[in-house]
């Protein structure tokens, strides 16, 4: 077997494993839909979703990126990981203990009033949760980390059933669930993944940890341009349209992760991949730029004919996911598929920017989208309501993904497939359309899209395989 061919089995063999567990595990969550709607009410189902996504955003200050570092650094052949581990984890203890000091701060704001313990609680734990599971990745312990993501998910299901259900504890329920659920996690990769050994005061380096924060702190802007990217809106939609309109927003940017979930499954095993088997210095060798372009090429396919399906599915997934009350959300899903497809092209190209450890480009595109959507954002949900936020949220993506087109390529010139991608792109945003004015024709409308997507995309999908096979049994 070839090199080229050996890259394409790596890379095949890790998505599937991780797709085992990441998104075996993610869909578990998904089916919990019915569980939250049912029992949570429009409002109160905001509310757990804003103090979430809040969580979210203070993730990357309380552990001021150190996370990412540790992931980009343990994978360089020539570093001491127990050095990046126990340096990486010396710095979110510190950051982690000022954050905890500062949390009371949050209960300063009115609609977090009394919830502020709760934040940071999940923001600790979901904190030192990913610094463990990426020093897991980086190391290539692949099947360890997907077990991890169903363990992970299985305890939350369980601690969700009990809070929510047994001890009707609502909206405390369903975020300490998910806290509890990693420091959980947490022990059993100590325990099972024996980090225990990596982790020593003598193993900690003042040098490891200068570079970390060189390439770890730019990443922290980037990450709550990212969060303002993707969740800014539900603030403005709760502001301007109230919480049952950002409740049924927010139960509608559920459906759409089934594309995320996709996505996110293969950016785990390419972002190894992209690292691993790239030159990292200098100019991309053609090796490289053709690995990228096939690469993007089958997983462009596969999203584009995925979002079309799911935009098809719109009605039937709220029907089935969501209590009645939940159903206009149906809505929103069309756009918000659009967003997630060139947020999943955006992530990509990005992956350009993880090899060649330009963690300040990350953080200027991020910050351009970011810019983007505030605006839009504001222009469009007085009028438009929910609905502008899903527009403003397609846009601001589409824009980063058109400024990494252009810059980081420079880097890694490979082919996007455009031909492909503007008449793929081209017939979602027409079915969306259509699917939103013309309620008449919904099930011809998805019919005739899905299987415009499916003869643009499926006979390059089929072909790249088909090369793939043949030169494997040559080999």
């Amino acid at each position: 077997m070839n090199k080229s061919t050996e890259k394409y089995k790596n890379l095949i063999l890790n998505t599937l494993i991780l797709g085992l567990g990441v998104f075996g595990s993610k869909l578990l969550v998904f089916f919990m839909m019915p569980l939250y709607t049912g029992i949570l009410s429009p409002a109160e189902y905001s509310t757990a979703d804003l103090l979430s996504q809040t969580a979210n955003l203070l993730m990357p200050l309380a552990c001021v990126g150190i996370t990412d570092g540790v992931f980009r650094f343990t994978m360089d052949k020539e570093a001491d990981k127990r050095s990046v581990f126990s340096s990486g984890l010396a710095v979110l203890l510190a950051a982690g203990i000022i954050f905890a000091v500062m949390s009371p701060l949050i209960d300063l704001v009115d609609y977090f009033n009394g919830y502020g313990w709760l934040i940071a609680l999940y923001v600790l734990a979901a904190n030192t949760h990913s610094l463990c599971a990426q020093y897991v990745r980086a190391q290539n312990k692949t099947l360890l980390f997907a077990v991890r993501g169903i363990i992970n998910t299985l305890l939350v299901i369980i601690l969700n059933v009990v809070f929510l259900v047994v001890f009707d504890m609502g909206i405390l329920g369903y975020v300490l669930s998910v806290a509890v659920a990693d420091l959980v996690v947490v022990v059993m990769l100590f325990v099972v993944g024996k980090l225990y050994n990596d982790v020593r005061p003598s193993f900690i380096d003042l040098q490891t940890i200068k570079k970390m924060l060189r390439y770890s702190v730019p990443m922290i802007p980037a990450t709550i341009f990212w969060w303002i990217t993707a969740v800014s809106d539900r603030y403005m939609v709760t502001y301007f349209a109230g919480e049952t309109a950002n409740g049924l927003y927010s139960a509608a940017y559920k459906i759409p992760t089934v594309l995320t979930l996709v996505s996110s499954v293969f950016m785990e095993a390419w972002q190894y991949s992209a690292v691993s088997e790239s030159d990292l210095g200098g100019t991309a060798s053609s090796e490289t730029v053709k690995f990228f372009g096939g690469v993007f090429s089958h997983y462009q396919s596969i999203m584009l004919l995925a979002a079309s399906v799911i935009i098809g599915m719109s009605q039937i997934f709220i029907t089935i996911l969501c209590a009645d009350s939940y159903f206009d959300a149906w809505r929103f899903i069309p756009v918000l598929t659009i967003a997630s497809i060139f947020s999943g092209f955006t992530s990509f190209i990005g992956s350009v920017y993880l090899v060649k450890k330009k963690s300040m480009l990350t953080f200027l595109t991020a910050m351009s989208g970011a810019v983007v959507n505030v605006v839009l954002n504001l222009m469009l949900i007085p009028s438009m309501g929910a609905q502008g936020a899903a527009v403003a949220t397609a846009v601001s993506y589409f824009a980063v993904f058109v400024i990494r087109a252009f810059n980081a390529r420079k880097y890694v010139p490979f082919s996007l497939s455009l031909p492909m991608m503007i008449a793929g792109v081209g017939v979602l945003v027409a079915q969306s359309i259509a699917t939103l004015i013309f309620d008449a024709y919904f099930w011809l409308i998805q019919i005739v899209s899905i299987s415009l997507v499916a003869v643009i995309n499926l006979r390059p999908l089929v072909k790249g395989t088909l090369v793939m096979l043949k030169k494997r049994r040559k080999n």
